[in-house]
């Protein structure tokens, strides 16, 4: 109770939650480039402040002192709305997701189809950004986009249900709370393999960045974008990267949960703060493996790109989840 309102404490996570993302989207950008740099040996962004920290600091100030141009050829309308859907989508994602055991804004027994609905919203401004754009580079890359991203959601989607029959809900709490004696990484490697590569692929990163794909697209469906409707686009694309990031870790390695033997952190700070920092690391454990496959895996082509996904992880999906449903029910009830 506070000047007599009832305040509901999860709730106050909203504002800090959006804010902090988005700082920690403006520090990896700069981090991503930094890392690239000494894996290509190179410099990589290196003026502007310490090892060139201010340089996302830089180029906010560069979005916001753009021209705010829309090109006039195209739709204004949905030209302005497709970046804004594009980053809501991906921060609405974080709404469901726990950071540590109360560490969460809701936890809903439908948290999975949240993420998968959300992500799924993310198609609709990718495609309205290059059919608003009125450019045949702008508007092969939302097509391909769409295709790709379509493509990919039946798998994620699919990968997931083997954790969903172990765990008995859709709930990422009671998830993360069915992993107290084994991580699902262990039953479900098959899953985490096929979700990793569609995570991939839904957020545009290397080496499925198809979609953007600049030697043929110029830069695909956000050709006619710049100043701060590019940086939304790009905020999006990174928040998927944290937010598929964040999946990774709930769904096959513990979440916040750790082995007995490195427990000792958790006497010294409390339960949640223990568990936030054991999530915090894993999660960035998984960036910089995103940034890595950036650096190491060349680009397929689009057609390679879908046949790995209707020929090859469709039917592994598939027989994950039958293996996964007839193993469960052996179990449980000897069939």
């Amino acid at each position: 109770m506070l000047f007599g309102w009832e305040v509901n404490w999860s709730y106050v996570l909203i504002l800090p939650l959006a804010a902090g993302t988005l700082l920690a989207v403006m520090f990896l950008q700069w981090w991503e480039r930094r890392l690239l740099g000494w894996l290509q040996d190179r410099r990589g962004p290196n003026r502007v402040g310490w090892f060139g920290v201010l340089q996302g600091v830089a180029d906010g100030i560069k979005f916001l002192t753009k021209d705010d141009w829309v090109p006039p050829f195209g739709d204004r309308v949905f030209f302005v709305a497709a970046p804004v859907i594009v980053c809501a989508s991906m921060l609405f994602v974080l709404a469901v997701i726990p950071f540590a055991p109360s560490f969460h804004i809701v936890d809903v027994n439908i948290a999975l189809l949240w993420f998968l609905a959300m992500s799924s919203l993310a198609v609709y401004g990718v495609l309205l950004g290059g059919f608003a754009s009125n450019n045949k580079y702008a508007l092969l890359g939302s097509l391909r986009a769409a295709a790709q991203m379509v493509t990919y959601e039946v798998f994620m989607g699919l990968s997931i249900m083997g954790v969903v029959i172990h765990a008995g809900s859709f709930s990422l709490v009671e998830i993360v709370g069915a992993q107290e004696q084994l991580w699902f990484i262990v039953p479900q490697f098959l899953g985490f393999v096929i979700f990793l590569i569609a995570g991939l692929a839904e957020s545009h990163r290397l080496p499925f960045d198809l979609p953007e794909a600049e030697h043929e697209l110029a830069a695909g469906f956000h050709t006619e974008y710049s100043g701060m409707k590019f940086a939304f686009l790009m905020c999006g694309e990174y928040v998927a990267v944290i937010a598929t990031c964040c999946f990774i870790v709930l769904l096959f390695f513990g979440g916040w949960l750790v082995p007995d033997f490195l427990g000792f952190l958790e006497p010294l700070v409390g339960e949640q703060f223990a568990g936030l920092f054991w999530f915090g690391l894993k999660v960035l454990f998984f960036i910089h493996f995103f940034v890595l496959l950036r650096a190491a895996i060349p680009r397929p082509r689009y057609d390679q790109l879908m046949s790995l996904g209707w020929k090859i992880l469709l039917p592994l999906t598939l027989v994950n989840l039958l293996v996964t449903g007839f193993l469960v029910a052996w179990a449980r009830w000897g069939l």
